[in-house]
């Protein structure tokens, strides 16, 4: 049976017909908000095959095209492998309902969504967020806390509610909070350099709509009195935890001191194994608890060196950063490069300069057009000293990358004509030990800063932990692969001097308050700009010049009606250009012609070229021209190319001309004046002019003469005639 429950949210109604479609499925959602549709299930398997000590969640989201009218482009007419927005909002949805499963619950568990209409006006994430919290709430599945997520945005000094997409190309802010009804469960901002009290105050705004989303399915969860699936949790026998954790337990913080991650790991394992070695080798069920038991000790020691001893895993300070080293222009062949470390945590980043033929094409259902920037991730197997097969990027490598890349773009030049290049960076993880997407931030601007490019804001990113147990907790800066793994909480915030670009956060724990949530903000800050000052030292502000090797553009503007005389029939001219100049050439139809090579000489051949096809004759000017045809009337002169002025016979000399043929000869070159251009640029051009113009010279210069022979007067004819040249100045 179907059920529907609706809300208002910034003046407009959200309706969730429940279990409407799809009735197979455990629990289903189907949300409208405008005219976009969105579609989210929810399935888990009933049994365990393979016992598992994690939840194999799995989220899916596909945004149909027909839901826009489009079919989709290429050869291939259905939907493909999911883009990358697709990809994000499926990590969108998976982070803030995986920490709210029961404990224990392990069993195989699919989210998707599908978006079904898109009015192109409101956006399907957070509508993804709060459908998968209904499926799962309304479904038998033991999944009991209702959540609600809203968009909130910035402009001009105001928050609004869920801003619509035209809206938020405005917003200096774009937030997404996710909340249950005792705190915040997830983050996802990005930002052009606000306050971290403007971003407080947006998490604030967001208490309201949340309240009202998780209220609406409170009330008739209250009604339904849904029975959920019951389930037996493993749990560990706490006599072999107690008795493992004595023996162990001394042993793990000696090894948590041994220094690098490497040594630590290595450390782990022997005692891991000693444990193991005790236990008969066909005793597997005890082999994987006495795994168990120790995974557990682990995190018990490590969270109570924090809690009650106040020593982080690897000794430093709550609010110290690790070493940090910094190598820019680390490559010699590339248009910029740095390599950034801090700590174990190591990030090689790339920038390569291209043209307005590089740029990236989008075409999805809300956006089509071209992307001028971006910035792509690779975390091999080797960085965290494992082997494995290199894949293509999954949904880590896309994450981490747009969560740099949006980290990264409010300093980006936003005009081509302060910057005409298409930006490629791409960061390589060389190691990894916490916090790679951070060190790709700050990896990412160094260098873009070494390729010259002109950034209005040099940006770093920090990485802050939390350990909390009842009234206690701890927050970290710079947290290490173990603090992140054993913590509850993973806040990215990366920014300028002046304010946030970006935030992430995610949680292990059921949620925070804005009062842990504001001390990770501060201290996010804090450290931010200490890394910031390292960046500096290292390079202070853009290189004034671009790499050699980088294309050189250049911008030239002339006149719309001039481009088909460069383009030529069926493209002749510009193709002879860029086969003699090897430039790539764009042609805009308002005039701008961009001409782009690495060899300055060729760009300044094809300005040239283009220059002398696209010149046009002054009026006044003179010039020497060929004669190309010859009328009875007069005869035509090429005085520059594509421009051919009409010399008229009348035109031709102050006496009278009978034939024009007795007077020139076709290839003849003469030198005429241009006497004027029509509204249709035909030019007319006169050697009489030249003649005229001659005349009136030589009779300046009689003039000058005149005046010389006058300084040999006497002094009262000199007055005189001063006198009778003021009389006549003043007459005129």
């Amino acid at each position: 049976m179907s059920h529907k429950i609706s809300f208002i949210i910034n003046n407009q109604t959200i309706t969730i017909d429940i279990n409407k479609i799809a009735r197979q499925a455990d629990g289903t959602a189907l949300i409208r908000y405008g005219d976009t549709v969105l579609f989210v299930s929810a399935t888990s398997k009933k049994e365990v095959k393979e016992p598992k000590p994690f939840l194999p969640l799995v989220v899916d989201y596909r945004e149909n095209t027909y839901a826009a009218g489009k079919i989709p482009g290429g050869f291939f007419k259905r939907e493909g492998r999911p883009s990358e927005k697709e990809t994000l909002t499926c990590r969108m949805i998976d982070r803030p309902i995986r920490s709210l499963f029961p404990e224990g619950y392990f069993f195989d568990t699919h989210i998707v969504g599908y978006l079904l209409s898109a009015d192109l006006e409101h956006d399907s994430d957070t509508l993804g967020i709060i459908g998968a919290s209904v499926a799962l709430n309304f479904s038998d599945i033991p999944f009991t806390t209702p959540i609600g997520a809203v968009k909130i945005g910035y402009l001009n000094e105001e928050f609004i509610i869920n801003p619509s997409i035209s809206q938020l190309d405005e917003c200096t802010l774009s937030m997404i909070v996710v909340g249950t009804e005792d705190g915040i469960v997830m983050l996802e901002a990005e930002s052009a350099e606000i306050d971290e009290e403007i971003a407080l105050e947006a998490i604030s705004k967001a208490r309201e709509p949340i309240d009202t989303i998780i209220h609406a399915q409170k009330e008739l969860l209250a009604e339904l009195n849904i029975q959920k699936r019951t389930f037996t949790p493993k749990k560990i026998d706490q006599d072999k935890l107690l008795e493992t954790e004595k023996k162990v337990a001394p042993l793990l913080i000696e090894a948590f001191q041994a220094g690098n991650k490497k040594s630590i790991d290595e450390k782990t394992r022997e005692i891991l194994n000693d444990l193991i070695l005790e236990i008969p080798e066909e005793n597997n069920e005890e082999i994987a608890e006495t795994k168990e038991i120790f995974y557990q000790v682990q995190k018990n020691t490590a969270r109570d060196l924090i809690l009650n001893k106040n020593i982080r895993v690897d000794g430093r300070a709550f609010d110290e950063i690790r070493p940090i080293s910094i190598d820019v222009g680390f490559l010699p062949r590339t248009h910029g490069s740095a390599l950034f470390t801090r700590g174990e945590t190591q990030s090689l980043a790339t920038v390569t300069l291209g043209t307005f033929e590089d740029v990236q094409r989008i075409d999805t259902i809300g956006q089509e057009g071209e992307k001028r920037f971006m910035l792509h991730y690779n975390f091999p197997p080797f960085c965290v000293g494992e082997a494995g097969f290199l894949r293509g990027p999954g949904r880590r490598d896309i994450g981490h990358g747009a969560l740099a890349e949006k980290s990264i773009r409010p300093t980006i030049p936003n005009s081509e004509e302060d910057f005409p290049y298409t930006i490629r960076v791409v960061s390589d993880i060389y190691e990894s030990n916490g916090s790679s997407s951070m060190a790709t931030v700050c990896s990412g601007v160094l260098a873009l800063m070494d390729a010259g490019v002109p950034l209005t804001g040099i940006v770093a990113g920090m990485a802050m932990g939390l350990v909390t147990q009842e009234d206690q907790h701890a927050i970290l800066t710079d947290i290490a692969g173990v603090e992140d793994h054993f913590g509850d909480m993973d806040l990215k915030v990366a920014g300028t001097e002046k304010g946030i670009t970006s935030i992430q956060m995610d949680l292990k724990v059921a949620n925070i308050s804005m009062d842990i949530l504001r001390e990770g903000l501060l201290k996010a800050k804090k450290a931010r700009l200490q890394v910031l000052a390292k960046m500096k030292e290292a390079i202070a502000e853009p290189r004034s010049e671009l790499s050699p090797y980088a294309p050189r553009i250049v911008n030239i503007q002339v006149n719309p009606n001039k481009l088909g005389d460069v383009i030529g029939p069926a493209g002749k001219i510009i193709k002879k250009i860029v086969a003699e100049t090897t430039a790539k050439i764009d042609i805009d139809d308002s005039g701008t012609i961009t001409i782009a090579s690495p060899d300055p000489e060729a760009v300044a051949k094809a300005i040239q070229m283009i220059k002398d096809i696209t010149t046009e004759a002054e009026l006044g000017k003179t010039y020497t021209g060929k004669v190309i045809r010859i009328e009875e009337y007069g005869v035509f002169i090429e005085i520059l190319p594509n421009v051919v002025g009409l010399l008229h016979i009348s035109e031709y000399a102050h006496h009278h001309i009978r034939n024009i043929r007795d007077e020139v000869s076709m290839g003849q070159t003469l030198e005429v004046k241009v006497i004027g251009i029509d509204e249709n640029n035909k030019v007319k051009v006169s050697r009489k002019a030249l003649e005229e113009g001659s005349s009136q010279s030589s009779n300046r210069n009689r003039d000058d003469r005149n005046r010389d022979n006058r300084d040999h007067t006497p002094s009262h004819y000199k007055k005189r005639s001063f006198r009778d040249n003021k009389d006549r100045k003043n007459r005129y």
